[in-house]
Parts: structure tokens; C-alpha cells; sequence
């Protein structure tokens, strides 16, 4: 019975985590820990923070680039590791250059009036989601989507600041995919914001991880998430960011190629530690 349990084991084997990503503030930059803990509630610390606009009552988020896309500008990161059962460390902010400036933590009080000056808009940084917490996403102009530069409303779910889903997960598959279809297009993974990148095998091609849909992933010994559906993509992917550069193809390409869909939502079922190399089984 052993043997076939690990003989089923290497059979769903789908890939392994490449890399992975936490973002402490909602639409800023964040960082690349080689370990992360996830909880019910997702990846600990992911999207813990956001400004709040008290002009429109909304959450800001990059998805309305005429107001925030300045938040791409800046990179945020725990002081200390987020533990369990324990208050959320202070979070530290710095423009994404890096450049070794003193930056901002969000123990101080300065914080709400560094970012208001910056966008000359009343904003707060906020730890707790107020209820009923929304958003603004602008949908720009790409003809397979049903809006056109249009800016509409996004409830986000109850108690985050997460836009949909807890969990993003992309794998290279998909990527190359992309790649292969419009060489003369960047899809870096930073565009898509993904929690994890997960490496597929060389005999994978496509948009593999949408026929994961409904089953679950076993990542490492303990954590495994639900694959919710394929992750419709928005403005932010074309937005600049890093050392990338703003370009609308980018949503446009992934639109014509594939429904506007690159990546996977996810949700937590069982909760664990998830690590670079941990192997990726996909489970019925």
C-alpha cells in the first residue's frame, strides 16, 4: 500500500514552486522570501495593509491607474517575519529604486501624510479592511473584454484586501506560452503578480494549470489550496513596474490568446508552510 500510495504521488506530480512572492502593501511592490506560511486566510502578511482614499470611501489599488498607479513606486516589506497567533510586525516602505533612502514604516504617523502630499488626495494606511471595503478598476481599451476605458466598482471579499481570491499561483507553461505566441512582447512573471511561479515539466506546454480546475494542489507535506478557475488578467499587468516598462499588448496578447486568462485562483484547504523547490501535486 506504501508503495502505491508514493507511485500515485509521482504520477500527479505537476510541478515545483520556482519562486514566490508577498505583498505586504496592496498594489505596491513586495518581496521574494525563499519561505512563506500560509493560513485560512492565505499567505501570512499577503495584502495585510492598503491606503484608504477618504475621498471616494474606496480601497486604492493600481487597477485605477489615473489615481494610483504611483503605488507600483514603491516596494514594502515586514520589519520583522510575520508569526503566528501574533500582531502583524510594522511594514517598511522605500521607492522601488532602492536607492538606501531612510523610507517609511508604518508605525509612524507620518505615513498618511507622506502618501496624501504624494497624491494630493486624503488617504490613510490601513491594517483592517472596513466593511463592505471596495475598489476602482479602469478597464482599458481591448476588444475581447465586455468594458471599454470604463472604470468601474470591485467588492472585495469580506475582511481583506485581496481583489478576488487569497492565493495567485502562474506556471512557466503558461509563460513560455505567451513567449512562443508574441516573442516580441516581455510577459514577465513580476507583471502578473503571483504569489507562486510554478516550474512545469519540459514535456508541459499551454496554459496547463486552467485543466487544474476543480481539484486541489498538495504543495510540500502539509499545505493544500483548491484550484478555483483560471485568473482573468487586468490593467496592472501593463502598467510600468520595476525595470518594466508600461505596455497596454500586454493585456491585449493575453486577451487574444486566451481569453484574457493567464494563471490560476486558489483558496486554502489545509494550511502549511510552502517553500522554493517544494514539489506540486495535483490531487482529485
Amino acid at each position: 500500500m506504501r508503495r502505491q500510495r508514493q507511485a500515485t504521488g509521482v504520477q500527479d506530480l505537476v510541478g515545483t514552486v520556482q519562486a514566490l512572492w508577498r505583498y505586504p502593501v496592496k498594489s505596491m511592490l513586495g518581496d521574494t522570501p525563499s519561505q512563506l506560511d500560509v493560513d485560512p486566510r492565505g499567505i501570512r502578511g499577503d495584502r495585510a495593509y492598503a491606503l484608504w482614499d477618504h475621498a471616494s470611501g474606496r480601497v486604492a489599488s493600481a487597477k485605477n491607474p489615473r489615481l494610483w498607479q504611483g503605488l507600483l513606486g514603491y516596494r514594502a516589506r515586514f520589519r520583522e517575519e510575520p508569526t503566528p497567533a501574533a500582531p502583524l510586525p510594522p511594514v517598511l516602505i522605500a521607492p522601488r529604486e532602492d536607492d538606501g533612502s531612510a523610507g517609511l514604516c508604518s508605525g509612524e504617523d507620518d505615513v498618511d501624510a507622506f502618501f496624501s502630499e504624494l497624491f494630493g488626495r486624503r488617504v490613510s494606511l490601513l491594517d483592517t479592511p472596513p466593511e463592505g471595503a471596495s475598489l476602482d478598476q479602469y478597464w482599458p481599451p481591448v476588444k475581447e473584454r465586455a468594458f471599454q476605458d470604463v472604470t468601474n466598482a470591485l467588492e472585495l471579499p469580506e475582511g481583506t484586501f485581496f481583489d478576488a481570491c487569497p492565493i495567485h499561483a502562474i506556471t512557466t507553461a503558461t509563460l513560455e506560452r505567451l513567449r512562443q505566441l508574441e516573442p516580441q512582447l516581455d510577459f514577465a512573471v513580476e507583471r502578473f503578480r503571483p504569489n507562486l511561479l510554478i516550474a512545469t515539466p519540459p514535456e508541459s506546454s499551454g496554459f496547463v494549470e486552467e485543466g487544474w480546475s476543480g481539484a486541489c494542489l498538495q504543495i510540500g507535506e502539509q499545505l493544500v489550496l483548491r484550484v478555483d478557475g483560471g485568473c482573468p488578467r487586468c490593467v496592472v499587468t501593463t502598467l510600468a513596474q520595476g525595470a518594466l516598462e508600461e505596455n497596454l499588448e500586454i493585456l491585449r496578447a493575453t486577451a487574444r490568446h486566451n481569453g484574457v486568462v493567464a494563471g490560476i485562483r486558489l483558496s486554502v484547504v489545509s494550511p502549511g508552510p510552502v517553500a522554493v523547490g517544494d514539489p506540486v501535486r495535483l490531487l482529485p
